[in-house]
Protein backbone atom coordinates (compact mmCIF):
# COMPACT_ATOMS: atom_id res chain seq x y z
CA UNK A 1 0.00 0.00 0.00
CA UNK A 2 1.04 3.66 -0.27
CA UNK A 3 2.03 5.71 2.85
CA UNK A 4 -0.68 7.79 4.20
CA UNK A 5 1.18 11.36 3.60
CA UNK A 6 1.25 9.92 -0.03
CA UNK A 7 -2.77 9.29 -0.27
CA UNK A 8 -3.34 12.73 1.25
CA UNK A 9 -1.16 14.52 -1.36
CA UNK A 10 -3.09 12.87 -4.06
CA UNK A 11 -6.31 13.70 -2.27
CA UNK A 12 -5.06 17.54 -2.07
CA UNK A 13 -4.48 17.14 -5.53
CA UNK A 14 -7.66 16.57 -6.92
CA UNK A 15 -9.44 19.06 -4.31
CA UNK A 16 -6.97 22.17 -6.13
CA UNK A 17 -7.09 20.90 -9.63
CA UNK A 18 -3.67 20.53 -11.65
CA UNK A 19 -3.15 24.02 -12.32
CA UNK A 20 -3.13 24.93 -8.83
CA UNK A 21 -0.73 22.12 -7.77
CA UNK A 22 2.19 24.14 -6.63
CA UNK A 23 1.76 24.58 -3.33
CA UNK A 24 0.78 20.50 -3.08
CA UNK A 25 4.41 19.71 -5.07
CA UNK A 26 5.75 21.50 -2.40
CA UNK A 27 4.36 19.59 0.31
CA UNK A 28 4.97 16.27 -1.37
CA UNK A 29 8.76 17.00 -1.05
CA UNK A 30 8.47 17.23 2.45
CA UNK A 31 5.68 14.26 3.03
CA UNK A 32 8.87 12.20 1.13
CA UNK A 33 11.22 13.26 3.02
CA UNK A 34 9.31 12.58 6.30
CA UNK A 35 7.69 8.97 5.04
CA UNK A 36 11.82 7.39 3.87
CA UNK A 37 14.25 7.30 6.00
CA UNK A 38 16.94 6.81 3.06
CA UNK A 39 15.13 9.70 1.05
CA UNK A 40 16.70 13.45 0.56
CA UNK A 41 14.48 16.22 -0.10
CA UNK A 42 15.60 17.76 -3.95
CA UNK A 43 16.62 20.95 -3.77
CA UNK A 44 14.71 22.98 -6.77
CA UNK A 45 16.75 23.43 -10.17
CA UNK A 46 17.78 26.87 -10.76
CA UNK A 47 15.44 28.27 -13.06
CA UNK A 48 17.66 29.32 -15.92
CA UNK A 49 19.04 25.73 -15.69
CA UNK A 50 17.84 23.69 -19.27
CA UNK A 51 16.83 20.31 -17.43
CA UNK A 52 16.41 19.19 -14.27
CA UNK A 53 19.48 17.32 -12.88
CA UNK A 54 20.51 13.75 -13.65
CA UNK A 55 18.82 11.34 -11.19
CA UNK A 56 20.82 7.47 -10.45
CA UNK A 57 20.00 5.31 -13.14
CA UNK A 58 16.97 4.42 -12.81
CA UNK A 59 17.86 0.43 -13.51
CA UNK A 60 19.02 0.93 -10.06
CA UNK A 61 16.29 2.10 -7.99
CA UNK A 62 13.95 0.30 -6.37
CA UNK A 63 9.93 0.41 -7.74
CA UNK A 64 7.00 2.47 -5.75
CA UNK A 65 4.87 -0.45 -4.43
CA UNK A 66 1.28 0.55 -6.13
CA UNK A 67 -2.43 0.49 -4.60
CA UNK A 68 -4.67 -1.87 -6.61
CA UNK A 69 -7.06 -0.10 -9.29
CA UNK A 70 -6.14 3.67 -8.09
CA UNK A 71 -7.59 5.78 -11.15
CA UNK A 72 -7.93 9.76 -11.44
CA UNK A 73 -11.17 11.10 -11.42
CA UNK A 74 -13.53 9.80 -14.04
CA UNK A 75 -10.75 7.77 -15.62
CA UNK A 76 -11.33 4.20 -16.86
CA UNK A 77 -9.20 1.02 -16.33
CA UNK A 78 -6.47 0.92 -18.89
CA UNK A 79 -5.43 -2.04 -21.37
CA UNK A 80 -2.32 -2.50 -19.39
CA UNK A 81 -1.76 -5.23 -22.26
CA UNK A 82 -1.69 -2.92 -25.35
CA UNK A 83 1.65 -1.41 -23.71
CA UNK A 84 3.25 -4.82 -25.26
CA UNK A 85 3.14 -3.72 -28.69
CA UNK A 86 5.82 -1.61 -27.65
CA UNK A 87 8.69 -4.19 -28.08
CA UNK A 88 11.20 -3.48 -30.04
CA UNK A 89 10.77 0.80 -30.30
CA UNK A 90 13.32 2.01 -27.63
CA UNK A 91 16.70 1.41 -26.73
CA UNK A 92 17.32 1.00 -22.45
CA UNK A 93 19.32 4.23 -23.51
CA UNK A 94 16.79 5.89 -25.27
CA UNK A 95 13.86 5.03 -22.66
CA UNK A 96 16.09 6.42 -19.86
CA UNK A 97 17.09 9.78 -21.35
CA UNK A 98 13.28 10.34 -22.15
CA UNK A 99 12.66 10.02 -18.72
CA UNK A 100 15.68 11.50 -17.34
CA UNK A 101 15.22 14.65 -19.59
CA UNK A 102 11.24 15.04 -19.98
CA UNK A 103 8.99 13.12 -18.45
CA UNK A 104 10.56 12.84 -14.55
CA UNK A 105 10.26 15.39 -12.23
CA UNK A 106 13.77 14.93 -10.83
CA UNK A 107 12.57 13.57 -7.53
CA UNK A 108 14.43 10.49 -6.17
CA UNK A 109 11.17 9.09 -5.98
CA UNK A 110 11.55 5.44 -7.45
CA UNK A 111 9.62 4.96 -10.30
CA UNK A 112 6.82 2.63 -10.41
CA UNK A 113 8.62 0.35 -12.98
CA UNK A 114 12.03 -1.71 -13.29
CA UNK A 115 14.36 -1.60 -16.08
CA UNK A 116 16.55 -4.18 -17.10
CA UNK A 117 18.74 -4.55 -20.32
CA UNK A 118 15.98 -6.04 -22.06
CA UNK A 119 13.07 -4.88 -20.84
CA UNK A 120 10.70 -2.51 -18.80
CA UNK A 121 8.70 -4.30 -16.20
CA UNK A 122 5.75 -2.03 -15.12
CA UNK A 123 3.74 -2.74 -11.81
CA UNK A 124 -0.22 -2.24 -13.34
CA UNK A 125 -1.76 -2.07 -9.73
CA UNK A 126 -4.82 -4.56 -11.83
CA UNK A 127 -4.44 -7.99 -10.03
CA UNK A 128 -5.72 -9.23 -13.36
CA UNK A 129 -2.16 -8.52 -14.75
CA UNK A 130 0.38 -7.28 -11.95
CA UNK A 131 3.18 -6.36 -14.17
CA UNK A 132 3.70 -5.75 -18.07
CA UNK A 133 6.82 -6.40 -19.73
CA UNK A 134 7.79 -3.90 -22.87
CA UNK A 135 10.75 -5.41 -24.66
CA UNK A 136 13.30 -3.03 -25.15
CA UNK A 137 15.65 -3.16 -28.67
CA UNK A 138 19.33 -3.21 -28.82
CA UNK A 139 21.32 -0.36 -30.18
CA UNK A 140 22.23 -2.23 -33.61
CA UNK A 141 18.50 -3.42 -33.97
CA UNK A 142 15.84 -0.83 -35.86
CA UNK A 143 13.05 0.26 -34.37
CA UNK A 144 10.13 -1.36 -34.32
CA UNK A 145 7.24 0.65 -36.27
CA UNK A 146 3.97 0.93 -34.23
CA UNK A 147 0.64 2.22 -36.23
CA UNK A 148 -0.73 5.42 -34.65
CA UNK A 149 -2.81 8.19 -36.91
CA UNK A 150 -0.31 11.24 -36.49
CA UNK A 151 2.50 11.96 -38.93
CA UNK A 152 5.54 13.57 -38.05
CA UNK A 153 6.97 16.63 -40.83
CA UNK A 154 10.15 14.11 -42.33
CA UNK A 155 7.10 11.65 -42.87
CA UNK A 156 4.65 14.10 -45.17
CA UNK A 157 4.74 13.52 -48.74
CA UNK A 158 6.97 16.19 -50.20
CA UNK A 159 5.81 19.87 -51.17
CA UNK A 160 6.82 20.30 -54.64
CA UNK A 161 5.89 23.64 -54.81
CA UNK A 162 2.67 23.50 -52.76
CA UNK A 163 2.53 25.99 -49.42
CA UNK A 164 4.27 25.03 -46.78
CA UNK A 165 1.85 23.29 -44.47
CA UNK A 166 0.46 21.48 -47.31
CA UNK A 167 -1.26 17.80 -45.82
CA UNK A 168 -0.37 18.60 -41.96
CA UNK A 169 -3.75 18.14 -40.10
CA UNK A 170 -3.81 20.63 -37.40
CA UNK A 171 -6.60 20.42 -34.85
CA UNK A 172 -6.76 23.51 -32.64
CA UNK A 173 -8.47 23.26 -29.05
CA UNK A 174 -9.24 26.76 -27.80
CA UNK A 175 -9.07 26.29 -24.05
CA UNK A 176 -11.84 26.66 -21.41
CA UNK A 177 -15.73 26.79 -22.62
CA UNK A 178 -16.35 30.97 -21.93
CA UNK A 179 -19.49 32.22 -22.81
CA UNK A 180 -21.68 31.42 -19.61
CA UNK A 181 -19.58 29.17 -18.26
CA UNK A 182 -17.21 31.54 -17.91
CA UNK A 183 -17.55 32.43 -14.33
CA UNK A 184 -17.68 29.01 -13.22
CA UNK A 185 -14.49 28.25 -14.72
CA UNK A 186 -13.37 31.32 -12.86
CA UNK A 187 -11.76 32.88 -16.61
CA UNK A 188 -13.99 35.62 -16.66
CA UNK A 189 -12.21 39.44 -15.54
CA UNK A 190 -13.60 42.74 -15.32
CA UNK A 191 -12.21 46.26 -14.05
CA UNK A 192 -14.92 47.95 -15.14
CA UNK A 193 -18.88 47.75 -15.20
CA UNK A 194 -19.92 46.96 -18.75
CA UNK A 195 -16.52 45.57 -19.57
CA UNK A 196 -14.79 42.07 -19.55
CA UNK A 197 -12.72 39.54 -21.14
CA UNK A 198 -13.31 35.88 -20.47
CA UNK A 199 -10.53 33.32 -21.66
CA UNK A 200 -12.87 30.61 -23.30
CA UNK A 201 -13.98 33.58 -25.70
CA UNK A 202 -10.40 34.95 -26.49
CA UNK A 203 -9.25 31.53 -27.38
CA UNK A 204 -12.09 31.10 -29.37
CA UNK A 205 -11.37 34.02 -31.12
CA UNK A 206 -7.92 33.18 -31.51
CA UNK A 207 -8.45 29.78 -32.66
CA UNK A 208 -10.67 31.49 -35.42
CA UNK A 209 -8.04 33.55 -37.28
CA UNK A 210 -5.90 30.70 -36.72
CA UNK A 211 -7.58 28.33 -38.88
CA UNK A 212 -7.86 30.80 -41.43
CA UNK A 213 -4.41 31.59 -41.87
CA UNK A 214 -3.22 28.30 -41.37
CA UNK A 215 -5.63 26.47 -44.45
CA UNK A 216 -4.46 30.06 -46.37
CA UNK A 217 -1.01 27.68 -45.82
CA UNK A 218 -2.51 24.76 -47.28
CA UNK A 219 -2.87 22.93 -43.66
CA UNK A 220 -6.63 20.85 -43.01
CA UNK A 221 -7.44 23.16 -39.93
CA UNK A 222 -10.05 21.89 -37.19
CA UNK A 223 -11.32 23.14 -34.15
CA UNK A 224 -12.32 21.04 -31.04
CA UNK A 225 -14.33 23.51 -29.96
CA UNK A 226 -16.30 25.52 -32.52
CA UNK A 227 -18.70 27.78 -29.77
CA UNK A 228 -18.97 28.56 -26.74
CA UNK A 229 -20.67 25.82 -25.33
CA UNK A 230 -19.22 22.57 -23.53
CA UNK A 231 -17.75 19.54 -25.73
CA UNK A 232 -18.91 16.93 -23.11
CA UNK A 233 -22.32 16.47 -22.79
CA UNK A 234 -22.23 16.18 -18.80
CA UNK A 235 -22.90 18.63 -16.41
CA UNK A 236 -21.79 19.53 -12.84
CA UNK A 237 -25.31 17.72 -11.03
CA UNK A 238 -23.66 14.52 -12.92
CA UNK A 239 -20.86 14.59 -10.37
CA UNK A 240 -22.40 14.72 -7.22
CA UNK A 241 -21.76 11.55 -5.90
CA UNK A 242 -17.95 11.58 -7.74
CA UNK A 243 -17.31 14.77 -5.73
CA UNK A 244 -18.71 13.15 -2.41
CA UNK A 245 -16.11 10.36 -2.54
CA UNK A 246 -13.25 12.62 -4.16
CA UNK A 247 -14.19 14.85 -0.59
CA UNK A 248 -14.15 11.76 1.67
CA UNK A 249 -11.45 10.65 0.67
CA UNK A 250 -9.21 13.76 1.44
CA UNK A 251 -10.61 13.51 5.15
CA UNK A 252 -13.84 16.29 4.40
CA UNK A 253 -16.92 14.02 5.28
CA UNK A 254 -19.85 16.58 6.25
CA UNK A 255 -19.37 18.83 3.32
CA UNK A 256 -21.08 22.03 2.61
CA UNK A 257 -23.29 21.74 -0.32
CA UNK A 258 -23.01 25.29 -1.91
CA UNK A 259 -20.36 27.52 -1.90
CA UNK A 260 -22.71 30.86 -1.87
CA UNK A 261 -20.48 33.57 -0.07
CA UNK A 262 -17.22 31.61 1.10
CA UNK A 263 -13.86 32.08 -0.48
CA UNK A 264 -10.24 30.47 -0.54
CA UNK A 265 -10.29 26.62 0.74
CA UNK A 266 -13.70 26.47 2.36
CA UNK A 267 -15.29 27.24 -1.35
CA UNK A 268 -12.78 24.18 -2.75
CA UNK A 269 -13.84 21.92 0.36
CA UNK A 270 -17.89 22.39 -1.05
CA UNK A 271 -19.82 19.92 -3.05
CA UNK A 272 -20.49 23.08 -5.55
CA UNK A 273 -16.59 23.65 -6.70
CA UNK A 274 -15.60 19.91 -6.44
CA UNK A 275 -18.97 19.06 -8.90
CA UNK A 276 -18.01 22.40 -11.38
CA UNK A 277 -14.43 21.46 -11.45
CA UNK A 278 -15.03 18.09 -12.20
CA UNK A 279 -17.46 19.37 -15.00
CA UNK A 280 -15.20 21.45 -16.99
CA UNK A 281 -11.77 20.50 -15.83
CA UNK A 282 -12.42 16.88 -16.57
CA UNK A 283 -15.08 15.29 -17.82
CA UNK A 284 -14.68 18.29 -20.87
CA UNK A 285 -10.84 17.06 -21.34
CA UNK A 286 -11.58 13.83 -21.26
CA UNK A 287 -14.64 14.85 -24.13
CA UNK A 288 -12.34 16.69 -26.28
CA UNK A 289 -9.42 13.94 -25.84
CA UNK A 290 -12.32 11.28 -26.83
CA UNK A 291 -12.71 13.87 -30.42
CA UNK A 292 -9.38 14.45 -30.80
CA UNK A 293 -8.73 10.19 -30.58
CA UNK A 294 -11.03 8.63 -32.52
CA UNK A 295 -12.52 11.05 -34.91
CA UNK A 296 -10.27 14.35 -35.72
CA UNK A 297 -6.82 12.14 -35.71
CA UNK A 298 -4.76 14.93 -36.31
CA UNK A 299 -0.82 15.34 -37.13
CA UNK A 300 -0.65 18.07 -34.23
CA UNK A 301 -2.95 19.86 -31.62
CA UNK A 302 -2.46 23.51 -30.75
CA UNK A 303 -3.87 24.19 -26.81
CA UNK A 304 -4.76 27.88 -26.98
CA UNK A 305 -4.77 29.52 -23.90
CA UNK A 306 -4.03 32.98 -22.17
CA UNK A 307 -1.95 33.14 -19.12
CA UNK A 308 -2.95 35.36 -15.79
CA UNK A 309 -1.52 36.27 -12.68
CA UNK A 310 -3.57 36.23 -9.10
CA UNK A 311 -6.07 39.07 -9.39
CA UNK A 312 -7.29 38.40 -5.80
CA UNK A 313 -10.78 39.26 -5.59
CA UNK A 314 -12.78 38.83 -8.55
CA UNK A 315 -15.71 41.56 -7.34
CA UNK A 316 -12.71 43.99 -6.88
CA UNK A 317 -8.98 42.51 -9.27
CA UNK A 318 -5.38 43.67 -8.94
CA UNK A 319 -3.28 44.50 -12.62
CA UNK A 320 -0.22 42.38 -12.30
CA UNK A 321 2.53 44.51 -12.98
CA UNK A 322 4.14 41.01 -14.71
CA UNK A 323 3.78 40.00 -18.67
CA UNK A 324 5.36 36.84 -19.90
CA UNK A 325 4.42 33.74 -22.52
CA UNK A 326 5.75 29.96 -22.14
CA UNK A 327 4.70 27.10 -24.20
CA UNK A 328 4.40 23.36 -22.75
CA UNK A 329 4.63 19.79 -23.84
CA UNK A 330 4.10 16.76 -21.93
CA UNK A 331 5.98 15.23 -18.99
CA UNK A 332 7.87 16.63 -15.38
CA UNK A 333 5.41 13.61 -13.62
CA UNK A 334 5.09 13.51 -10.08
CA UNK A 335 5.18 10.88 -7.77
CA UNK A 336 1.43 11.12 -6.70
CA UNK A 337 0.52 11.30 -10.12
CA UNK A 338 2.36 8.05 -10.62
CA UNK A 339 0.40 6.06 -8.50
CA UNK A 340 -2.49 6.27 -10.63
CA UNK A 341 -2.99 3.76 -12.86
CA UNK A 342 -4.43 5.51 -16.14
CA UNK A 343 -1.44 8.35 -15.41
CA UNK A 344 0.76 6.17 -15.14
CA UNK A 345 -0.06 4.03 -18.57
CA UNK A 346 -0.77 6.90 -20.34
CA UNK A 347 2.61 8.46 -19.63
CA UNK A 348 4.55 5.28 -20.85
CA UNK A 349 2.27 5.25 -23.83
CA UNK A 350 3.51 8.60 -24.91
CA UNK A 351 7.08 7.89 -24.11
CA UNK A 352 6.96 4.78 -26.15
CA UNK A 353 5.39 6.20 -29.02
CA UNK A 354 8.23 8.82 -29.06
CA UNK A 355 6.13 11.87 -28.41
CA UNK A 356 8.39 14.00 -26.72
CA UNK A 357 11.02 13.58 -30.28
CA UNK A 358 8.14 15.47 -32.23
CA UNK A 359 6.68 17.69 -29.59
CA UNK A 360 9.88 19.14 -28.59
CA UNK A 361 11.63 20.33 -31.72
CA UNK A 362 7.46 21.82 -32.88
CA UNK A 363 7.11 23.37 -29.17
CA UNK A 364 10.83 25.30 -29.53
CA UNK A 365 9.96 26.69 -33.18
CA UNK A 366 6.45 27.82 -32.08
CA UNK A 367 8.09 29.24 -28.66
CA UNK A 368 10.53 31.35 -31.11
CA UNK A 369 7.97 32.47 -32.86
CA UNK A 370 5.39 33.29 -30.59
CA UNK A 371 8.78 35.92 -28.80
CA UNK A 372 9.47 37.28 -32.17
CA UNK A 373 6.24 38.34 -32.70
CA UNK A 374 4.76 39.21 -28.92
CA UNK A 375 8.10 40.66 -27.35
CA UNK A 376 6.94 38.87 -24.16
CA UNK A 377 9.56 37.43 -21.77
CA UNK A 378 9.68 33.64 -20.52
CA UNK A 379 7.65 32.58 -17.45
CA UNK A 380 9.90 30.83 -15.18
CA UNK A 381 8.72 28.22 -13.16
CA UNK A 382 9.46 28.33 -9.49
CA UNK A 383 7.84 25.39 -7.98
CA UNK A 384 8.06 21.57 -8.89
CA UNK A 385 5.33 20.95 -11.77
CA UNK A 386 6.90 21.99 -13.84
CA UNK A 387 10.61 21.80 -15.68
CA UNK A 388 12.89 23.02 -18.42
CA UNK A 389 12.74 21.06 -21.64
CA UNK A 390 15.48 21.35 -24.58
CA UNK A 391 17.36 24.79 -24.99
CA UNK A 392 14.21 27.26 -25.54
CA UNK A 393 13.62 29.75 -21.87
CA UNK A 394 10.23 29.58 -23.03
CA UNK A 395 9.33 26.04 -23.35
CA UNK A 396 8.63 23.64 -20.62
CA UNK A 397 7.46 20.24 -20.08
CA UNK A 398 4.68 20.04 -17.60
CA UNK A 399 1.34 16.55 -17.35
CA UNK A 400 -1.52 18.52 -17.99
CA UNK A 401 -4.72 16.17 -18.61
CA UNK A 402 -5.25 18.09 -22.14
CA UNK A 403 -1.41 17.13 -23.82
CA UNK A 404 -1.59 13.76 -21.47
CA UNK A 405 -4.86 12.43 -23.13
CA UNK A 406 -4.14 13.45 -26.89
CA UNK A 407 -3.13 10.49 -28.20
CA UNK A 408 -0.29 12.54 -30.77
CA UNK A 409 1.98 15.66 -30.44
CA UNK A 410 0.40 18.66 -28.73
CA UNK A 411 1.91 21.80 -28.44
CA UNK A 412 0.65 23.56 -25.15
CA UNK A 413 0.27 27.78 -25.46
CA UNK A 414 0.23 30.51 -22.38
CA UNK A 415 0.89 33.93 -23.45
CA UNK A 416 0.27 36.87 -22.39
CA UNK A 417 -1.05 37.98 -18.57
CA UNK A 418 -4.94 38.72 -19.15
CA UNK A 419 -4.89 40.72 -15.51
CA UNK A 420 -1.97 42.94 -16.96
CA UNK A 421 -2.50 46.71 -17.81
CA UNK A 422 -1.82 46.78 -21.09
CA UNK A 423 -2.72 43.25 -21.74
CA UNK A 424 -6.15 44.07 -20.51
CA UNK A 425 -7.11 46.95 -22.94
CA UNK A 426 -5.25 45.32 -25.79
CA UNK A 427 -7.25 42.26 -25.62
CA UNK A 428 -10.67 44.15 -25.06
CA UNK A 429 -10.37 45.21 -28.48
CA UNK A 430 -10.68 41.71 -30.05
CA UNK A 431 -8.21 41.10 -33.06
CA UNK A 432 -7.50 43.96 -36.14
CA UNK A 433 -5.18 43.96 -38.86
CA UNK A 434 -3.05 47.11 -38.46
CA UNK A 435 -2.26 49.26 -35.55
CA UNK A 436 -4.53 51.14 -33.01
CA UNK A 437 -4.24 54.17 -31.00
CA UNK A 438 -3.99 52.48 -27.48
CA UNK A 439 -3.21 54.77 -23.89
CA UNK A 440 -1.53 57.07 -26.46
CA UNK A 441 0.36 55.08 -28.29
CA UNK A 442 -0.05 53.19 -31.41
CA UNK A 443 -0.62 49.18 -30.55
CA UNK A 444 -1.29 46.06 -32.94
CA UNK A 445 -3.82 43.24 -31.47
CA UNK A 446 -2.94 41.15 -29.33
CA UNK A 447 -4.63 38.03 -30.72
CA UNK A 448 -3.06 38.98 -33.77
CA UNK A 449 1.00 38.58 -32.94
CA UNK A 450 -0.39 35.42 -30.64
CA UNK A 451 -1.84 34.02 -34.08
CA UNK A 452 1.24 35.59 -36.66
CA UNK A 453 3.76 33.92 -33.55
CA UNK A 454 2.30 30.33 -34.10
CA UNK A 455 1.82 30.29 -37.93
CA UNK A 456 5.56 31.41 -37.95
CA UNK A 457 7.27 28.94 -36.11
CA UNK A 458 4.98 26.21 -37.66
CA UNK A 459 6.10 27.00 -41.40
CA UNK A 460 9.80 27.28 -39.98
CA UNK A 461 9.55 24.06 -38.36
CA UNK A 462 7.69 22.14 -41.30
CA UNK A 463 10.11 23.75 -44.22
CA UNK A 464 13.35 22.61 -42.02
CA UNK A 465 11.94 19.09 -41.67
CA UNK A 466 10.00 17.55 -44.48
CA UNK A 467 11.28 17.47 -47.86
CA UNK A 468 10.35 20.00 -50.35
CA UNK A 469 11.06 17.76 -53.48
CA UNK A 470 10.55 13.97 -54.26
Amino acid sequence: MIGAGIKSMICLMHLMGRRSWSGAAILFSAIIASERTDAQTPSAPAPAAPAVAPVPSIVKQPTLRIAQHKLSPLATQPIWKKLEAFKGVLTLQEFEAAIRDVYSDGSVFPPPWQVGPDSVSVNTGDPSQPVVTIGLRQPNEKPVEVDRFWRAASELPPLAGRPPLSDVHIAIDPGHIGGSFAKTEERFLSFKPGESIQEGDLALLTAQVLKARLEELGAVATLVRERNEPVTSERPPDFNNVALTVLKDAGVTTPVASYDGLTGDAKIITVQWQTEKLFYRVSEIRARAKKVNQQMKPDLVLCLHFNAEDWGDSTQPQYSPVNHLHVMINGCYSAPELVEEDVRFEMLSRVFSRLHEVELPLAEAVADGMAKATGLPPYVYTTKNARRAGTSPYVYARNLLANRLYECPVVYLEPYVMNHEETYHRLLLGHFIGRTLLDGRLQSSAIEDYVRGIVDGLVRHYESKRQVTP
